[in-house]
């Protein structure tokens, strides 16, 4: 929560009625900053004071929603997007003053950043080691929780949208196989629950899921682009893609893992601040322009730079004296531009479209495919476990159901867009949902005994440090408080 004057004395005396109240503290904010906001703003503008004046409204707009969400039980991200659709839409009211935020380049240009510097967050959460000591049930459950989602949004596509393209379909069906585990390690860490069998299932299998879902969107993004140039779907195309973004992942992956601890041994010897969050930084920038360069979304390059970088490669940092982890460094960072990205996404939302009945459906039927799909996830756990749980634990979307959706409003074929407002409001409606169910419903699913919770399987016995079926307990360590916040993913 932003203060309003200051602390102390000095916020009293300033405003003796708001001090103590954070409802009154939020309404006298509001004012301070939306009034002259209606009064001063032109729409339409492009210049560096419109773009000022829009981080005003965005930042202290996304901070009053995410305090608000927080009070409310529910994630900060969740109150950041909500305070974007309420915002976006005064022109309902007759307010037109804050049209000019959707459509400023440098606003525009700040999102994507947030998007790409969220999956860089998202890859330093994960190591290359952690991939390889997921463990058959994470690996199974990561696999399920893709491929069913997969076919049931493309299956709503088909069947609600037989006017659009097949590539539609796809991309919806890309959109819903992504997962994001933030809010779920957050309910697990309330309940004091994070180092269960469930938890550490559902964290290793959002690390392969991430992976997966990736390839998934860069093979369907690829699909559109070869669409869009008139190329002819075939199996050849599509095999291509697919190998290149597994390529161009594990080609950074080890070049990552190569020249990165060169390059920070002698960026320690540089004198001046934040040399490693600088130098971290331009490795996550490079690799998203190459992702783009190689015909990817960059937020792949940006999600690989994060997987790289481990806490190994910083120890010539830690020998001067530097303490912080790059992990902590970079918060401020994504504090800053994860808001712009939810707001923006929230702009893009049409109020209007809820007064489409189809546009309703659709949200509602992508909304039971998402539940439903990464129920899938049950069948790759194995004995002892609480299925349900882990199935519950992969249905958040989150900020990576907004990046996908995201893109797809910037995929175009033959000059139209392969996301459409009303499909995208379908999405954002989706998301929102799936992020309010899941802390509720994953509460009760934990506090279930195993032997109900597993479908009726008894706890087998098992070795420490194993898994159901004798698998290694994945080492994931589980992402911060923050983490449901927006700050990171």
């Amino acid at each position: 929560m932003l203060a309003v004057a200051g602390h102390g004395d000095y916020g009293k005396a300033m405003f003796p009625r708001a001090h103590g109240s954070p409802l009154r503290r939020a309404l006298v904010l509001t004012l301070l900053t939306f009034l002259p906001t209606v009064a001063w703003a032109s729409g339409g503008s492009e210049s560096f004071q419109s773009t000022l004046l829009a981080l005003v409204v965005i930042l202290t707009g996304a901070k009053l929603g995410g305090d608000l969400a927080q009070r409310a039980g529910q994630p900060a991200v969740l109150g950041e997007l909500v305070a974007g659709v309420l915002l976006g839409n005064l022109h309902v009211l007759g307010i037109e003053a804050l049209g000019f935020i959707a459509h400023d380049p440098m606003i525009d240009i700040l999102a994507q950043l947030g998007a790409v510097v969220l999956l860089f967050e998202v890859g330093l959460e994960s190591t290359v080691a952690q991939m390889a000591k997921v463990g058959l049930p994470a690996t199974m459950v990561a696999l399920l929780g893709v491929v069913a989602p997969m076919l049931l949004g493309w299956g709503v596509g088909a069947w609600l949208l037989p006017e659009h393209s097949l590539y539609v379909h796809l991309f919806l069906g890309a959109a819903l196989s992504a997962t994001s585990v933030g809010i779920t390690a957050r309910v697990l860490q309330d309940l004091g629950q994070s180092q269960t069998p469930e938890a550490r299932i559902i964290l290793g299998a959002a690390v392969i899921d991430d992976v997966l879902g990736l390839i998934l969107l860069a093979a369907v993004s690829g699909l559109i682009h070869a669409a869009d140039q008139g190329v002819a779907v075939s199996i050849g195309p599509l095999l291509w893609i697919v190998a290149k973004a597994v390529l161009f992942l594990f080609g950074a992956l080890a070049l990552g893992r190569t020249v990165m601890p060169r390059i920070y041994q002698r960026a320690a010897r540089l004198r001046g601040d934040g040399i490693l969050l600088g130098v971290s930084l331009a490795f996550a920038f490079l690799l998203a322009w190459a992702a783009g360069a190689a015909g990817l979304a960059p937020i792949v390059g940006a999600f690989a730079a994060g997987l790289v970088l481990e806490g190994a490669m910083f120890e010539p940092f830690a020998r001067k004296g530097e303490t912080h982890e790059l992990e902590e460094l970079i918060r401020p960072v994504g504090q800053l531009l994860a808001p712009v990205f939810f707001v923006v996404m929230g702009f893009r939302v049409d109020l209007a479209a809820f007064a489409d009945p189809s546009v309703l459906g659709l949200a509602a039927a992508l909304t039971v495919a998402a539940v439903l799909g990464k129920q899938a996830c049950m069948l790759g756990t194995g004995p002892g476990v609480r299925r349900f749980a882990v199935g519950v634990g992969m249905i958040p979307r989150g900020e990576v159901g907004l990046i996908f959706a995201n893109i797809g409003l910037g995929l175009k074929i033959k000059g139209e867009s392969v996301i459409d407002p009303s499909t995208f409001t379908a999405v954002v409606i989706m998301v929102i949902v799936t992020t309010l169910v899941t802390p509720p419903v994953l509460t009760w699913a934990m506090r279930e005994p195993r032997n109900l919770g597993a479908g009726g399987f008894p706890p087998p016995a098992t070795p420490p440090g194993t898994l159901g079926g004798g698998d290694p307990v994945p080492t994931v360590a589980l992402p911060s408080p923050d983490v449901a916040s927006g700050a990171e993913a």
